[in-house]
């Protein structure tokens, strides 16, 4: 006999104890991820490590262990590293593309620091859901 089943609707997935008692929903990880992108976005004018706020946020309302928690918050960071692109892009493009032939050195040091960019957001994200999925346990 198993201790807990799982009942699914359109709207969350709810594990039912032996007792048919509901414990908490497990919420889908995208949307999560997109909550943690857009924390991230919106606090990165302010705090220098934003990601690790957005990502926090994602891997504390995932209710999960430390490695969900450091998976939806690395999501979270490849989310919110498509507008540090834009951002990244128009920087270059306004500022280095002013001359005909550096044109396509701006365009390497574009991807350059897009990549570093990238690499950081999801690194310090994924950092900020452990983190956030420890807080989850512990508080």
């Amino acid at each position: 006999m198993e201790d807990e089943r799982t009942v699914s609707d359109d709207r969350e997935t709810v594990s039912l104890s032996r007792d048919g008692r509901s414990a908490e929903p497990e919420h889908s990880i995208l949307l999560l991820a997109f909550v943690g992108a857009g924390v991230t976005v919106v606090t990165a004018p302010l705090l220098p490590f934003a990601a690790i706020v957005g990502g926090g946020v994602a891997g504390y309302l995932r209710r999960s262990d430390l490695a969900e928690g450091a998976k939806v918050g690395a999501l979270a960071g490849v989310a919110a590293s498509i507008p540090a692109f834009i951002v990244v892009w128009l920087f270059v493009g306004i500022v280095l593309l002013g001359a005909d032939p550096l044109m396509a050195l701006s365009s390497l040091f574009a991807l350059l620091i897009f990549l570093v960019v990238t690499a950081y957001t999801v690194g310090a994200s994924a950092l900020g859901g452990a983190a956030g999925a420890y807080l989850q346990k512990e508080l």
